[in-house]
């Protein structure tokens, strides 16, 4: 079951450590402005962007907030220099109330259904790293942007002898194909920037944040002159499958988790 499994390659990843009370924002963890009819979405949980319960509500708030208000299109990013979301935080597995760790499958769950069948454009300015759980919100985005430098993005659960779960399979085949993703994942690679590029598990390299913005906003104005509700639908027939696996397999894979 995925939460419990990234707990594990959380646990390897020093970019995942809890941070501190006194290390934490004071303000939201999510912000939204409009841009010009695009809604920007910047994840501000210091340090490190790790999804933990209330981080994950406040993006499920957000992303239906967003919808309502019929944006033109939406860009993901982070307000951290060097790191997009470094996925999972650790500490919500570690002696969990049953009740909290239900909501908080629940809520991973509620996010990428809403983020991968999000009926309106989406783009990722990626503008640091993106290992796991922040490579899952970059992959369900339908365009994605990453800054250039060293950073990374993948899904490396099977290096560190760990089975990803499948609507993790199933969002990475729908970016890069099975092949390559039968690749990726049985070898837990992780991608620099430039391999991400080649592959297709990105679609631009940018010199920064500005630019990777600058560039998913042209994205989501080629729609300009594009029927929405034509657009919209196509997108979504298009993601049917992966988005009526998870219905099906949810209350499973929580109890699996539980």
């Amino acid at each position: 079951m995925l939460p419990l499994r990234l707990v594990r390659l959380a646990t390897r990843l020093p970019i995942c450590r809890p941070m501190s009370a006194s290390t934490a924002p004071a303000g939201p963890m999510v912000d939204v402005a409009d841009d010009g009819g695009i809604a920007v979405m910047t994840l501000q949980r210091a340090p490190v962007n790790s999804l933990n319960l209330e981080l994950l509500q406040a993006i499920s708030k957000a992303l239906d907030d967003v919808a309502k208000n019929k944006p033109k299109g939406m860009i993901l990013t982070s307000a951290l220099p060097t790191v997009f979301s470094a996925g999972v935080d650790i500490t919500e597995m570690y002696k969990p109330e049953v009740q909290r760790l239900q909501q908080y499958g629940n809520n991973f769950q509620d996010v990428w259904i809403k983020l991968f069948g999000f009926p309106f454009p989406t783009a990722a300015a990626i503008n640091g790293h993106a290992p796991a759980g922040g490579c899952l919100l970059a992959m369900a985005c339908e365009y994605r942007v990453m800054v250039s430098g060293k950073y990374t993005i993948g899904l490396n659960e099977t290096a560190l002898g760990i089975v990803a779960n499948d609507w993790f399979m199933d969002t990475m085949c729908h970016t890069i194909g099975i092949r390559n993703t039968e690749l990726a994942l049985t070898t837990g690679k992780m991608f620099a920037v430039d391999e991400a590029l080649e592959i297709g598990l990105i679609d631009e390299a940018a010199s920064d944040k500005a630019d990777a913005k600058d560039k998913c906003k042209k994205f989501i104005k080629k729609f300009d002159e594009i029927a929405p509700s034509a657009r919209n639908a196509t997108k979504l027939n298009i993601r049917r499958g992966p988005l009526a696996n998870i219905e099906k397999n949810r209350k499973t894979e929580i109890a699996e988790m539980l």
